[in-house]
């Protein structure tokens, strides 16, 4: 048995990571993973959706998520469907019945478990008010383009207020490049074959691609890259 909330935070401020970078990596909500380190379980939306934060969020820290959600299991979820009396004899007809609940239950938890870590993989940010919208969790896809030449010059302009901006080397999984707040009026140009950005308030941000502004989706993120010749 181990702490799962303070080796979290262990992990995490071992990195001189902050919760804004880690909604970014994550694409769970920030306030969420705050209560996964402070085992404040009872405020998320359910066991199903808790072991997904929990999985998603020990991958990024490099820990093994596989662990993390044996452990919840083990304090947190096991014995709740264990109503049955173990000294009583069941008669055969109502004990094969008890047998396909059981099973119907187990099918269901592991549905619900693959279903929430897709969504959660597939998630920007956990819901976009306090209230979950399906269970909180609300999908975002970054857009793919592509311009002429051999390489493209991105520049982010922080224009209308701060914004927290990632940019990599042609996917969300690529090099980083840069990874911090821009303050208002502040800057940052990249060139490269293909460049990944996020940005956490696309509203505040001014892009521009080989020079023309570009407009950001809601989500926030984008991918682009030089066209190939031939």
């Amino acid at each position: 048995m181990f702490e799962i909330g303070s080796s979290l935070r262990e992990a995490r401020t071992r990195q001189s990571l902050d919760f804004e970078e880690m909604e970014v990596r994550t694409k769970v909500r920030a306030k969420y993973l705050r209560l996964l380190e402070e085992e404040r379980f009872e405020q998320l939306p359910g066991h199903t959706y808790t072991k997904g934060f929990l999985r998603v969020y020990a991958d990024a820290l490099g820990l093994d998520g596989g662990l993390y959600v044996d452990e919840y299991n083990s304090r947190f979820v096991a014995g709740e469907e264990d109503y049955a009396p173990r000294t009583r004899r069941v008669a055969p007809v109502r004990h094969r019945r008890s047998a396909q609940r059981e099973s119907r239950i187990v099918a269901v938890a592991l549905l619900g478990i693959l279903v929430a870590t897709a969504l959660v993989i597939a998630a920007w940010r956990f819901g976009g008010s306090d209230a979950p919208q399906v269970q909180g969790v609300n999908a975002g896809a970054p857009a793919a383009t592509a311009t002429t030449g051999q390489q493209i010059t991105l520049q982010v302009r922080a224009a209308a207020g701060a914004s927290y901006v990632e940019v990599r080397v042609g996917s969300p999984s690529g090099a980083p490049l840069y990874s911090g707040t821009l303050e208002r009026g502040q800057s940052q140009t990249f060139t490269r074959k293909a460049l990944y950005l996020a940005v956490k308030k696309p509203k505040n941000v001014v892009v521009k691609v080989n020079g023309n502004r570009y407009p950001l989706s809601a989500s926030g993120e984008l991918m682009i890259a030089a066209a190939t010749s031939g």
